[in-house]
Order: structure tokens, then sequence, then C-alpha cells
């Protein structure tokens, strides 16, 4: 019964010691936090079981700080506050810079994405939190609807979805002349479904307040 409990136990301190390091390969947030309360709560039963009363203290207050910035990183997800929305133009130099350092990612999600910067009708908007760019949103007119070229966050924020900033603000699109948003069927892993959109054919659509 022994060398089971110690079996458990060594499973259980190894499982603890590699989550940490796990956390560390990921590029997003929220999921790198959950990982870390993890291993936190297991190194804390592990500790427990071996009785080292300064590292079940040192582990239960990493895991309190670690779901202090899960909460937080939660409220932030649909908070306005937390993003800002940049309009720019299509051949915007810093535009450019970000297509083309994240360029491979892009195409992941969006393989048929080409930009033309001298086009004169498209939309460029980049979606910021702080002095941090997270995302990138393009959009072509089509009539009186805007069709999206590209929705794209970076890896650190593929938890979020900040490209919603940009259609809550439906005043902003509005302005434009922009009686509803079109989505490319074309795109990998949408969010739409979940911030308005309705299914139209391979499509999501958005009408637009005026």
């Amino acid at each position: 019964m022994t060398r089971l409990y110690d079996h458990w136990l060594d499973i259980l301190g190894w499982g603890g010691s590699a989550l940490p390091v796990y956390s560390l390969l990921q590029s997003r947030l929220i999921r790198l936090r959950v990982l870390n309360l993890a291993a936190c709560l297991i190194l804390t039963v592990f500790n427990w079981a071996l009785e080292a009363r300064p590292m079940v203290g040192m582990n239960i207050v990493l895991a309190a700080i670690n779901l202090w910035f899960i909460l937080k990183l939660l409220r932030e997800r649909h908070d306005e506050a937390a993003f800002e929305v940049l309009q720019v133009r299509g051949d915007d130099e810093y535009l450019r810079h970000i297509l083309r350092v994240h360029a491979a990612d892009i195409l992941r999600f969006n393989p048929a994405f080409i930009h033309d910067p001298g086009a004169d009708d498209r939309d460029a908007f980049l979606v910021t939190r702080g002095d941090e760019t997270v995302g990138v949103v393009l959009l072509t007119a089509v009539g009186d609807s805007a069709h999206v070229l590209l929705d794209y966050v970076t890896p650190r924020y593929r938890d979020f979805s900040p490209g919603e900033f940009i259609w809550r603000k439906s005043g902003m699109l509005s302005s434009h002349g922009y009686r509803r948003v079109v989505t490319s069927p074309e795109m990998v892993a949408p969010y739409y479904d979940r911030v308005g959109f309705d299914r139209v054919g391979g499509s999501r659509v958005l009408e637009l307040s005026p």
C-alpha cells in the first residue's frame, strides 16, 4: 500500500512540476494562467502530502495570483475600455509592418488573404491594448456592405475577440455608409456566432444600426 501511495505521489509531483514548464510554452495569456493555476493546485496537494508547509504556502499564494489574473483577463475579454480601435490608411507603413510580421500566421486563418495597400475601397483598423497592437481588421466596400478581408488576432490575445469592438461601434461603420458586415466563408475558426452575426450561406452577416 505504501509503495502504491509513493508511486501516485511521484506522478503527482512530476505532473505538477511539468505543468509550469508547459505553461511557459503557451502564447495565449489565459491558457498560460489556467495551466499555471492547475500546476499550483497540484503542487499544493503534493507538498501537503510531504508536509512541506512553506511550499504549500507558496503554491497557495501563486494559485491566488493566477486566479486573480484569470478573472481580470476574463472581465477584459469583452470590455470596451480595455481596447481601442484606430483607423489607419491601407498603405500605412505600421499596418504593413504588422501584416509582414504575422504573415505566416495570418494565412493559417485567412488563406485567401492578399493585401492591396493601394485599393481605395478599403478601410483598415488596428485594435490596440495600451501600446500593443492585438488585432487587425480590413474591410472592402461592396455597395453598402462591408466585406471582411481580414480579421486577425495576435497569438497572445487569441482567447479574446478584439474584432468585436469594431462591430460594436456600429456608428463608426455606419458613418462610412455601411449597413451590414459580411464575413468571408473561407476564414478558419471564426468567432462571429458569439458576437451577433447571423449565418447566411457560408458567410456570417451583421446588420448595423443606422
